[in-house]
């Protein structure tokens, strides 16, 4: 298969996950993404994706096996301390202290494989806050795409391996002993709410205080990265903090955050507001599907965030306020307390435009209504001019409620404005700045091509550091693996040594000769008795075939009887007369019996030989 076919055919597996499981791995790094899936299609003995994708569909529980080996989780408490340890000590406490007593602190981590971030982030926030306070101010987001990986996030049960990273005490304060396992504290648990998330699909939590995201970008391309970091840079409010792991940079996207420690990856956002914001802000958020309850609500949510332009709000055909965007909660001054109650009793419902006959009037024509350049009068006297639209929402005919849009026209006002003043002074200036439009251009252009070869160096070796960091972690899963393979082996080895032990003291301890032959007459096994009675030390036998042995006694005549054993005989026995080490001559009884295995299969005999009276 050329080159060609083969990529060919790696897409419809991508489009095959995407839709059976609704995993989307189009924006992860291909190199990366493809090493992994061969890595699985190896242990299950596939060669090719093609026949791969059909042995998917023949066991769907390989899903689970391929998602966990893709999706590398290697995570641990208080991972990279020194980078923790900054965090508690030079950025939380400023960022706490800015917020008034009871204002909720709200924190999201992203890619929380099992869950030790997220309690890592709780347990730092007890100390810094108190139980108590913690409980009732702080909220933590916790979110991955792999389901598994969340629900052993949600049980919170570690073992005592798992808890060797934590600070002295920590263990004692915050996890409860169960037999050999390791529990969170279920009143500080509740306050972490475990959900899936997918940075490239879906929109992200807003309202952020920090957002922890910790080498998971490394696993995405560029052009995903660019979309994700945006994603993200709404997330946080204008005073938060996103701290990432060693092996993402940032140098490219300094226009959405600034280095607070470089070294520890933590950065403050930088504050901005364009229609890409306005978008994500009104656009559906993890917590709002956490926190859904009425199946009615999810369908108002789809129907108005599909089509948001702008700070949106909506009501249902009750006239109540169902829905608020972050930006139109902010514009608005609007809380959690005014969601559900009826539109008139606020005063957005008149002011700055009057909204029920309008609200009215689009739902009696059925159609979209809009209202431009309405004055809002701000507290500072300036002015701010809105575009209103409103659009109803139905559904199979029936109506469900009215969506109001809102967008901010000012600059266009006082753009106008500015232009017709400066209209005359741009003429003046237009022959100057044609001139000096030239030299700028021809130095720019240097400048570029010069920026380009930056951009491209710089990319390349970023690329580089983040390909060695997921070699790193798919090291580090593959160690554990083997250390606890090898600690199984010890485990067998110890019992295998006690077992041997055993049978080694109930051979020493029977009185009489105890020898036992396989089924090619070789000795397997010779107590201290025998020793005893034919002056034969067990290492000079071990592995010798027993009728090959010069001793007093007469191998040969025990021959047809050994025969017969093998052959489905029980029990025989024959007395023969030996000479012991000595050289004394006595009657000697030899009892042989099958050696049987737990299948009751025959693997050779058991003599046993004592001496009685003649």
């Amino acid at each position: 298969m050329s080159h060609h076919d083969d990529d060919s055919v790696f897409e419809s597996l991508l489009e095959y996950l995407k839709r059976s499981r609704g995993f989307d791995f189009s924006g992860y790094k291909r190199s990366s993404f493809q090493r992994r899936v061969q890595k699985q299609m190896h242990l299950r003995g596939v060669e090719s994706y093609e026949d791969y994708i059909d042995y998917l569909e023949v066991h769907p529980e390989e899903f689970v096996s391929l998602f966990n080996t893709v999706l590398i989780n290697v995570t641990s408490f208080f991972r990279d301390t020194a980078a923790w340890s900054y965090l508690q000590e030079h950025v939380l406490p400023p960022l706490l202290k800015a917020k008034s007593a009871k204002e909720p602190i709200r924190i999201w981590s992203v890619g929380c494989a099992s869950g030790e971030e997220a309690y890592t982030l709780a347990m730092i926030l007890t100390e810094m806050l108190g139980a108590s306070e913690f409980r009732q101010r702080v909220k933590i987001y916790a979110t991955d795409v792999d389901e598994e990986a969340l629900s052993q996030a949600r049980h919170a049960t570690y073992s005592q391996r798992d808890l060797e990273p934590l600070p002295t005490g920590f263990q004692e304060r915050y996890f409860e002993s169960i037999g050999d396992r390791y529990t969170f504290r279920a009143d500080l648990r509740r306050v972490v709410i475990f959900g899936r998330h997918d940075l490239v699909q879906d929109a992200p939590i807003s309202r952020l205080d920090l957002l922890v995201c910790r080498n998971t970008l490394m696993y995405f391309n560029a052009e995903a990265q660019s979309r994700i970091l945006s994603r993200l840079h709404f997330a946080l409010s204008d005073t938060g903090v996103i701290f990432l792991g060693k092996a993402e940079m940032l140098l490219t996207h300094t226009d959405l955050f600034t280095p607070i420690n470089l070294s520890h990856r933590i950065f403050a956002k930088v504050p901005r507001l364009n229609p890409r914001d306005r978008f994500f802000g009104a656009a559906q958020t993890v917590e709002d599907v956490m926190n859904s309850q009425l199946s009615a609500s999810m369908r108002l949510r789809e129907l108005v965030f599909d089509t948001i332009p702008a700070v949106q709000i909506v009501v249902d055909h009750d006239g109540n306020l169902v829905l608020a965007s972050a930006l139109a909660r902010s514009l608005f001054g609007l809380t959690d307390h005014d969601i559900s109650n009826p539109l008139q009793n606020l005063e957005l419902s008149y002011r700055p435009l009057e909204l029920r006959s309008r609200i009215e009037q689009a739902h009696s024509e059925g159609r979209s209504l809009t209202v431009n350049d309405v004055a809002r009068y701000l507290p500072d006297g300036t002015v701010q001019y809105l575009n209103v639209q409103f659009t109803p929402l139905q559904e199979n005919g029936d109506r469900l409620g009215m969506s109001m849009t809102f967008t901010d026209v000012t600059d266009h006002h006082t753009l106008q404005a500015e232009l017709q003043r400066s209209s005359q002074e741009l003429e003046t200036a237009n022959e100057e700045l044609q001139s000096s439009n030239e030299e700028l251009e021809t130095t720019n252009e240097e400048l570029q091509s010069t920026n380009e070869e930056l951009e491209t160096t710089n990319e390349e070796l970023q690329s580089t550091n983040e390909e060695l960091e997921t070699m790193n972690e798919e090291l580090q899963s593959t160690n554990a693996e083997l250390q606890a393979i090898n600690e199984e082996l010890h485990q067998r080895t110890d019992e295998a040594n006690q077992a041997n032990a055993f049978l080694q003291s109930i051979l020493a301890s029977i009185q009489a000769g105890v020898v036992v032959i396989d089924n090619q007459f070789n000795i397997l096994s010779w107590n201290k008795q025998t020793e005893n009675l034919w002056g034969l030390r067990t290492e000079e036998v071990a592995g010798q075939s027993f009728f090959t042995l010069e001793t007093g006694l007469p191998v040969d005549q025990l021959r047809e009887m050994i025969r017969r054993c093998i052959a489905g005989a029980d029990q025989l026995e024959s007395t023969i007369e030996a000479m012991n080490r000595r050289g004394r001559s006595f009657c000697c009884r030899v009892t042989c019996n099958p050696l049987l295995d737990a299948n009751q299969a025959r693997h050779g005999v058991i003599l046993i030989m004592d001496e009685v009276a003649a």
